[in-house]
């Protein structure tokens, strides 16, 4: 994909941002004929191949994923580890690829969901929204950080451990010395980037919101999810499956079952508001 100037230029960021449309938008499985796009942004340290499962499972909806830089395809660039500067970067990526006029929903796993907000922002204020926000595993983002200072205080034996802990990292990656030296700095600059971000409460978006975590999750819990309803000027809705930080995983039918029902929804709304 090479980037779009006059879809740039529409959404109101300039033609000159150094942003490469390749580099940070993965599609799996194109689906040029599917009705709905989903964005997915993923978890610290996470990567755009994480959601190949879901462009697998989901054949009525095309599945993009943002890559963030410092991993796997783009592990030779620098690090960001400001939220808010990832979404500046992020957003013109994905005004370049999402002009074709199909609507779309927005997914975010832990840091991921913050980075959607903030990007959903940033294409809101230029009057192209996603049709859905959907934040997972994430505390709302004008509720201070609780663990991650914790987190990132402690010593890479000690974040080797938590993040065996959380399941979210194969524990195969996390016993070979040499993948951990190239994933640790990863994960600690994108806490870095997650766990110093901090909005008023009063910052909103127009989308509607489906807020989602796992019932014992410690980084979201159920009455820190809950909080996203302040950041809505649409619907919200709040779903709490059982299991901890990654219950997507273990719970991905039910997951994919749920957007997709709120995205056909939200999709329809959007068209019947865009028709007057």
């Amino acid at each position: 994909m090479t980037p779009n100037p006059s879809a740039r230029s529409a959404v109101g960021f300039a033609a000159g941002t150094d942003t490469d449309t390749a580099d940070w938008v993965r599609v799996h499985r194109p689906r040029p004929d599917a009705a709905v796009r989903l964005v997915c942004f993923p978890h610290a340290g996470g990567a755009a191949s994480a959601f190949y499962p879901w462009a697998v499972a989901l054949d009525d909806v095309e599945v993009l994923a943002v890559q963030y830089p410092g991993r796997q395809d783009r592990r030779a660039e620098p690090l960001v580890r400001d939220l808010a500067r990832l979404a500046a970067l992020t957003a013109p990526a994905l005004a370049d690829v999402l002009d074709d006029g199909r609507p779309y929903a927005f997914f975010g796993h832990s840091m991921g969901a913050a980075l959607a907000f903030e990007v959903a922002r940033l294409l809101e204020g230029q009057g192209r929204g996603p049709s859905l926000l959907a934040v997972s595993g994430r505390r709302a983002p004008s509720l201070p950080a609780t663990i991650g200072p914790v987190v990132l205080g402690l010593d890479d034996p000690g974040l080797t451990a938590h993040l065996g802990d959380l399941s979210g990292t194969d524990p195969r990656l996390l016993a070979d010395p040499e993948v951990r030296q190239m994933i640790l700095p990863v994960i600690r600059a994108d806490l870095h980037a997650a766990e110093t971000h901090l909005l008023p409460r009063g910052t909103t978006v127009s989308a509607p919101i489906l807020a989602l975590t796992g019932d014992s999750d410690p980084w979201a819990t159920v009455t820190a999810s809950r909080e996203w309803a302040a950041h809505t000027t649409g619907g919200f809705e709040f779903r709490a499956l059982p299991g901890g930080h990654f219950y997507l995983v273990e719970h991905q039918r039910e997951v994919l079952s749920l957007l997709t029902a709120r995205l056909s929804a939200a999709t329809a709304r959007t068209a019947v508001e865009a028709n007057g």
